[in-house]
């Protein structure tokens, strides 16, 4: 090796060094645990749209983590959802979305990336769940947490719309 290319080589193991010790989102996120639970309706029953997210300690939505719904024209049902993240952004909104559920109890894992699956800084975040039924009822949850390397978790309690559920943070 001659020295030009021994230099270039020095020069480009110090840049990845760098990226990987001063880039905050080469973190290993922490797992978000939510058990869903929607709750059983008497009479006419449809089954409801929901969506989760997670906004910083602005308000600002850094992430989606999930979109149950069945046709477009009723997202903006979802208010605070789609005055958010869902009206801005057609193509993300198709992207996420999956089909409504019915009642019972789900189970949901996710990273705590935001929605370009960078690792979220150390802070105040709330997670939301909003959950809007055709002939019935409109609930949104809103849980505070902190990813601070802790495990944190939490019961979230019932509401019309939703019977109590589970919400967990872990370090990994």
């Amino acid at each position: 090796m001659n020295i030009k290319t021994v230099r270039l080589l020095l020069i480009v193991l110090t840049f990845i060094n760098f990226t990987v010790f001063a880039n905050p989102s080469n973190s290993t996120p922490a797992e978000l645990n939510i058990e869903l639970n929607l709750k059983q309706q008497l009479g006419e029953y449809h089954p409801p749209y929901v969506a989760s997210w997670i906004e910083n300690s602005q308000g600002k939505p850094v992430r989606t983590l999930l979109l149950w719904r069945e046709k477009a024209k009723w997202l903006k049902d979802i208010r605070r959802w789609w005055r958010k993240v869902g009206k801005k952004d057609a193509e993300f909104v198709d992207g996420i979305t999956s089909a409504t559920r019915a009642a019972g109890k789900y189970p949901l894992n996710f990273l705590a990336q935001d929605d370009r699956n960078t690792t979220l800084k150390k802070g105040q975040y709330t997670l939301f769940i909003e959950v809007v039924r055709e002939n019935g009822g409109r609930s949104i949850i809103r849980q505070p947490f902190t990813l601070n390397g802790e495990k944190e978790t939490f019961t979230l309690a019932a509401t019309h719309e939703t019977d109590e559920m589970s919400f967990s943070v872990s370090p990994r």
